[in-house]
């Protein structure tokens, strides 16, 4: 489903992927990489390691590094326990993978671990809605579903609270909305490790 059916959300979130992770530098770590969406947006002489914990995208990921030529390190494993030394990576990219991972505040603090002082974690992130919005009520009625069908995502989740108490400094966080139902809240940004 990932693979055929993501375009639309791709066309609305595609020039806030180019802005966070066309900078990026050196060694990329990205947290449920899923398809490779986010391979194209990436500037050219970065190492770039994947954690995948679902194994059959694994061959969608090399597929779409082969496409466009690029050298690609894919790892099974869970965003709350990386296999990476710690103070290693130059920067950590999460798009749509808070929403699925078990314990929120144990894979941020695991990004924390692997980040070499002063490296940048950037992330895309569909979110609850605001309290009180009708949009917030949806996400708790369709949570079964969406935990089986989608990787045991979560859409109800306050992914920002979690991110801001995380542990960061210089965090720039947007909140915005992509037409499309269910998940239409979203953030982006960046926040850098302590140097």
């Amino acid at each position: 489903m990932l693979a055929k059916f993501n375009g639309k959300h791709e066309r609305h979130v595609a020039d806030r992927k180019r802005a966070l992770l066309g900078d990026l530098s050196g060694d990329v770590l990205e947290i449920g990489p899923g398809t490779g969406v986010n391979l194209p947006y990436y500037p050219s002489g970065i190492r770039w390691i994947g954690i995948e914990p679902n194994p059959f995208m694994h061959p969608y990921l090399k597929r779409q590094a082969e496409q466009l030529g690029i050298q690609v390190e894919i790892r099974e494993g869970r965003a709350e326990r990386l296999d990476v030394p710690d103070h290693s990576m130059d920067a950590v990219v999460s798009t749509l993978v808070l929403c699925s991972v078990q314990v929120v505040p144990g894979a941020l603090g695991e990004i924390l671990r692997v980040l070499k002082p002063g490296g940048r974690f950037v992330f895309i992130e569909h979110v609850a809605a605001p309290p009180g919005m009708w949009l917030r009520r949806v996400p708790r009625w369709v949570r079964p579903v969406s935990r089986a069908l989608a990787d045991g995502c979560c859409p109800d989740r306050e992914t920002w609270v979690a991110i801001e108490k995380g542990g960061f400094e210089h965090l720039t966080l947007e909140h915005f909305r992509v037409p499309i139902p269910i998940t239409s809240p979203h953030i982006a940004g960046s926040a850098t490790k302590k140097a």
